[in-house]
């Protein structure tokens, strides 16, 4: 009966009921009085050394073979992430995906794919996200059904239950990774060529703002990250996000987190509340992990007056979805301006376009880096300074294709100049641009 990948789906759903009973059992035995005298470790020992008692009794019926299986994962409800503690182990996992009691998905190298993992019902589940969710001080209930939280080890939870739920509790963790991926491990992997990630390092030092586009799981947060290790470490930074992902490696650096409304609908702190706060704090530069709404009014103003170098992502399926979308956002500030006014604000405030794709293959690519060059007659204008085209599946499951440089030579460059900053030329040469192998980023 124990629950692994030799048993089938019913034996490992029956051993998940028969964990959740002895579980049950173990808070009824459990004296609350005396806890409280005792150390964290030593709490954990009589919990341990209580789940073996129970799991030895001759009534619980469990074979000696599983006991120690069963013990480890009876500490994992009470600590851990209960049946998908392994999986929060893993450091192939980046998402793990429950829609259900007896469906868990996990993303392993940018491909989905099911696991033989059971919750022994969907109340199972239920007590899991709410355990999990308490720990962020947040709490999810009937009133209260859906919750995005940060958990403490910097994953990112987001839990819907009934009745918004219509097939039982779902809930998506997107995982931390300590190590932050780099733009060498980016190139080696093939998201990027040198070239790209050269001129992109120049562009960030040289101050210009850059927007990044691209679909759910993408990458972009990866990107901003790696971006952001190019900023001077004399500049004065501020992050706003909605759950904090970014991991800046400068000293003054200010994080700034949104937070909803209570169960009272009461003390919301949006984004927009964070940017315009954010401008008097006297920042060199503002990141906004992902721009959702009216606050991209405040980014576009920050970048238009003197906070060059700033940055944010915006969820679009292409570089001209990406400016349509900050239109429509502006619109959502509640500033009744024409578009051909908010297509030539966006045009001056932002100089970098970079989209990131994730492939039907599940890899990564940078598919396109741009320059917005103006706004004529009410169109934007957009030059691609490299592309990436896709030509197929190779027989390993894995895209082929090739990074261009189109050979055109961005308008911006006498900007960076007057920055100190040279981007040489060959950088720009049309031709077909090398992946894989060592990267060193410019000095």
């Amino acid at each position: 009966m124990i629950a692994n990948t030799t048993h089938s789906a019913e034996e490992r759903q029956d051993f998940q009921r028969l964990k959740t009973r002895l579980h049950r059992r173990m808070v009824d035995a459990i004296d609350l009085s005396k806890a409280g005298d005792l150390s964290e470790d030593e709490l954990r020992q009589q919990l341990r050394a209580l789940a073996g008692h129970i799991c030895s009794l001759e009534e619980v019926k469990l074979p000696a073979s599983d006991r120690d299986t069963m013990i480890s994962e009876i500490m994992d409800e009470i600590y851990g992430f209960g049946p998908i503690e392994a999986l929060m182990n893993d450091p192939e996992v980046s998402d793990v995906l429950v829609n259900g009691a007896d469906s868990v998905f996990v993303e392993r190298n940018g491909v989905l794919e099911k696991t033989d993992i059971r919750f022994a019902d969907d109340r199972h589940l239920t007590q899991l996200i709410q355990r999990l969710v308490g720990r962020t001080g947040r709490r999810i209930d009937e009133v209260s059904p859906m919750v995005d939280a940060r958990l403490p080890d910097g994953s990112r939870l987001n839990a819907v239950i009934p009745p918004l739920a219509l097939r039982g509790p779902t809930l998506s963790i997107r995982r931390f990774t300590r190590r932050a991926l780099l733009f060498e491990d980016m190139v080696a992997m093939g998201t990027l060529a040198n070239e790209m990630a050269d001129f992109l390092a120049l562009a960030v030092r040289g101050r210009l703002n850059v927007l990044l586009s691209g679909g759910t799981g993408a990458g972009k947060t990866t990107m901003l990250n790696n971006l952001s290790r190019f900023i001077p470490a004399s500049e004065r930074i501020v992050t706003i996000e909605q759950t904090a992902e970014l991991q800046l490696q400068q000293s003054d650096v200010v994080s700034l987190e949104m937070r909803p409304s209570n169960v009272e609908g009461r003390g919301e702190i949006n984004q927009r509340d964070l940017l315009k706060n954010s401008l008097r704090m006297r920042p060199d530069r503002i990141i906004v992990g992902e721009a959702r709404g009216g606050e991209v009014l405040e980014l576009l103003q920050a970048m238009n007056t003197g906070h060059d170098g700033s940055m944010s992502t915006v969820h679009a399926n292409d570089t001209a979805d990406a400016l349509n979308r900050l239109e429509l956002m502006i619109a959502l500030a509640g500033v009744d301006l024409p578009p051909t006014i908010s297509r030539q604000y966006i045009a001056s405030a932002i100089q970098v376009l970079i989209h990131i794709t994730r492939l039907s293959t599940g890899e990564r690519k940078v598919t396109r880096i741009s320059e917005l060059c103006g706004c004529r007659d009410g169109v934007f204008t957009i030059e691609d300074l490299y592309v990436y085209r896709m030509t197929g599946v190779g027989s390993n499951g894995k895209a082929e294709g090739h990074f261009y440089a189109t050979g055109y030579e961005p308008l911006f460059l006498s900007r960076l100049a007057n920055q100190a900053v040279t981007i040489p030329q060959e950088l720009f040469a049309p031709r077909e641009l090398q992946t894989g192998g060592e990267y060193s980023p410019p000095l």
